[in-house]
């Protein structure tokens, strides 16, 4: 599992390339490509479009719709006109996954465009994911419908997986877990998928900050030490963003994960630095109850980021029908991260209730507990 760029575009776009051009002499539109209505001819060429579109949202930077533009290929709908043979085909495909990888690598890490699963945006990460996926799962689709044998590492497989199908819980193997996800394949224990989309990383503006949700590749590195991917200050990580980095890849591993309640990773709009982690412990349980935690670089602390960050949270969360109550946990002596909780509209619970949370949830009864209902 690792994070998806430029050059996991290049070996996705390489080996679908490699694959179909063992067959360029056959007749692509007289071939179903595996399961799908469309011919091998035209979901080549959609793989190419799909390609295209993807670099266009990402360079200009679409916020509120496609980009309205395609490709057309020489002599597609045209009487009279040559039509690109199936090698041009591919040579279009092979150009197009140059413009998205390059695309993907010029592009600065905190920029989004618009892409409608689930939140409405997608960054460079997500995109290069998103063409990857269109590759891979296409590619399978057509050599099925030519005979040909085809399968992509698993390696890249699995990098799919964790950044855009966070939801889905890993199975026996990366590629045949992808294809169950996407309803071509089927694996032991598991229903047959009949529709599926995949998940782009929720992200949450503030003021100053934007929330930025974490992938299970990232929060593997930073549970191992590394920045998982961002731009930090002096000082941070946290240990606090470490701790709950190693959770969320524990949620992810053990089919648990849900990515809107995981970890997020604030960063300053002013110039991309990331400054602390905030985030949930869980996805809510049957009462909509649901811990929430955070902390900051040294750094960046008395500036009024935690407060801004989870007053942000904490509106976004309670909008949603499933949970009902934000609460915290915090030590008697930690008096700044009170003040931050009362600032962004929790309130201190009294000894009885603090008693009962304790009882419930066995957690230690030397910390103040903090709610928040609206």
């Amino acid at each position: 599992m690792q994070a998806v760029g430029g050059d996991q575009v290049d070996e996705a776009v390489a080996g679908c390339v490699a694959t179909l051009r063992t067959a360029v002499d056959r007749d692509w539109t007289a071939v179903r490509a595996g399961r799908l209505d469309w011919s091998v001819r035209r979901t080549a060429v959609h793989v190419a479009s799909d390609l295209i579109a993807y670099a266009g949202q990402l360079a200009g930077r679409a916020q509120d719709a496609y980009v309205p533009f395609d490709i057309t290929l020489d002599g597609q709908g045209d009487e009279g006109m040559h039509a690109a043979d199936n090698a041009s085909v591919l040579q279009v495909i092979e150009t197009t996954g140059v413009l998205l990888a390059t695309t993907v690598r010029t592009t600065p890490p905190e920029a989004r465009a618009f892409h409608p699963f689930p939140f409405g945006s997608a960054d460079r990460e997500g995109f290069a994911a998103m063409g990857i996926a269109e590759v891979l799962l296409h590619t399978h689709d057509m050599a099925a419908g030519l005979g040909l044998p085809y399968e992509p590492s698993a390696e890249l497989a699995e990098s799919v997986l964790a950044c855009i199908f966070p939801h889905v819980p890993p199975g026996p193997a990366p590629w045949p877990t992808l294809l169950w996800a996407t309803g071509r394949g089927e694996l032991p224990g598991r229903a047959p998928v009949t529709g599926w989309r995949w998940s782009n990383n929720l992200v949450i503006p503030a003021e100053r900050l934007t929330l930025q949700g974490v992938r299970p590749a990232a929060a593997r590195d930073l549970r191992l030490g590394g920045d998982g991917g961002f731009d930090w200050i002096d000082g941070g990580p946290y240990q606090g963003t470490r701790d709950a980095a190693g959770m969320l890849v524990e949620a992810y591993e053990s089919g648990s994960h849900r990515p809107e309640f995981g970890l997020f990773v604030l960063v300053r709009r002013d110039d991309g630095r990331a400054v602390g982690g905030l985030g949930f412990h869980s996805a809510p349980d049957e009462d909509g109850r649901v811990e929430i935690g955070y902390d900051l670089a040294e750094a960046a602390r008395g500036r009024g980021y935690a407060t801004e960050a989870l007053g942000a949270l904490a509106k976004w969360a309670l909008a949603r029908d499933e949970v009902s109550l934000l609460f915290a946990r915090v030590e008697h002596t930690n008096l700044p991260s009170q003040g931050v909780l009362v600032r962004a509209g929790f309130d201190r619970a009294g000894a009885a209730e603090e008693a009962a949370h304790a009882e419930r949830h066995g957690s230690d009864r030397s910390l103040t507990l903090h709610i928040r209902h609206t």
